[in-house]
């Protein structure tokens, strides 16, 4: 049965889908981003029409001209979210309409058209519908959507495109670092930046990928897991990971800080929930610029008791070593510390429908 907020929905199956004995030796060690189901959803958007074609097909490639728009100008915008096997049987799904949202601030930063929420979560449902069954059932599993949106339309010139496609992939995922909730090292990186102020940082698009790739290369090369960027004006506070917000605690002051959102910093819907759940349990949350030094500092004089990264993918991971040129220092004996472990157990338990959810935070699929 067609969805009502996709009216013109068209279902093709998969002929070549996996069978039951094929998904189930993929889903036993999926990794994360390798693998993907069945199904893909696919929608466009033209000037003068609006949002049209919307279709559940065999996942595969998709054909673009050498002119198409994507590829010259970089309009393409994702979201990350996932799907989860509840306690219930259920599959469920976390703040979904919080990725609706902040997916159509990312197209407005890139001049892009708004996707209706409605139309964005019944998107979900329908790939979720067409392959639920890939939905991992073991431990900290999960099905990854990855909803995105780039310009078709065939020119050269620098305006925003005429034509669009939205479309949903899905890919079991096993834990996102192959450590697990191990604390990692971080690289600081001291010659590049992720974003400036008025530029995409707030955004979700490829582009603050691409340039985290570098850093990121030079990261693994001094042995460390993921790379840490500053303030591109000062090169002096603390903004946020190649993909993940940062979190810094002091129990013996029961406050935590994380950066401030100031345009430069995306707006994790991870790191929002984290807030909200230590406010509740009496905690001094501020967003507020968070110099390098104090993080040295606080870190070596004992006063900075735990630092933790948090995001979709990764869900919340303890940070151990940060590593520069001038040195390492670490943090809690590079231990994971008592908060880190009860914050990720949380979220990880209202996600998989094990314990009480009294935010709404989590809604079924169906």
């Amino acid at each position: 049965m067609a969805d009502e907020n996709l009216p013109d929905l068209e279902i093709l199956e998969n002929p070549n889908a996996r069978s039951a004995e094929e998904r189930a030796a993929l889903l036993a060690d999926p990794g994360f981003g390798t693998v993907f189901t069945d199904h893909m959803f696919t929608m466009r958007w033209s000037e003068g029409r609006g949002w049209h074609s919307a279709r559940v097909e065999p996942f595969g490639p998709l054909t673009l001209s050498p002119a198409t728009a994507v590829l010259h100008y970089a309009q393409e915008i994702f979201e990350g979210l996932k799907a989860y096997h509840r306690a219930d049987g259920e599959i469920g799904l976390f703040r979904p309409e919080a990725n609706a949202h902040r997916f159509n601030t990312s197209a407005e930063r890139l001049a892009m058209p708004q996707l209706p929420e409605k139309m964005f979560l019944a998107s979900i449902r329908e790939i979720l519908k067409a392959d639920g069954a890939w939905v991992p059932t073991e431990g900290e599993s999960s099905l990854y959507l990855r909803p995105f949106m780039i310009a078709t339309e065939q020119f050269l010139g620098v305006r925003p495109a005429k034509e669009y496609l939205y479309s949903v992939i899905a890919s079991p995922a096993g834990a996102y670092f192959k450590t697990g909730p191990k604390p990692v090292t971080l690289w600081v990186s001291e010659e590049y930046t992720r974003a400036a102020p008025g530029g995409t940082g707030a955004a979700k698009c490829g582009g603050n990928y691409a340039s985290s790739l570098a850093p990121q290369t030079e990261a693994i090369e001094h042995g460390c897991d993921q790379v840490v960027f500053l303030d591109a004006a000062e090169h002096k506070y603390v903004e946020e990971l190649g993909g993940m917000n940062l979190f810094f605690v002091y129990a013996d002051e029961k406050k935590v800080v994380t950066p401030k959102l100031s345009g430069t910093i995306l707006p994790g819907i991870t790191r929002d929930a984290i807030i909200q759940l230590l406010t509740e349990e009496g905690y001094d949350v501020r967003e507020s610029d968070y110099p390098i030094d104090r993080w040295r500092e606080d870190a070596l004089a004992g006063r900075l008791t735990e630092t933790f990264a948090c995001g979709t993918a990764a869900v919340v991971t303890p940070v151990g070593t940060i590593r520069d040129r001038s040195g390492d220092f670490t943090i809690n004996h590079a231990q994971t510390g008592d908060l880190t472990r009860r914050l990720r157990a949380k979220l990880l338990d209202i996600q998989h429908g094990r314990a009480e959810d009294p935010h709404g935070w989590t809604q079924t699929a169906g």
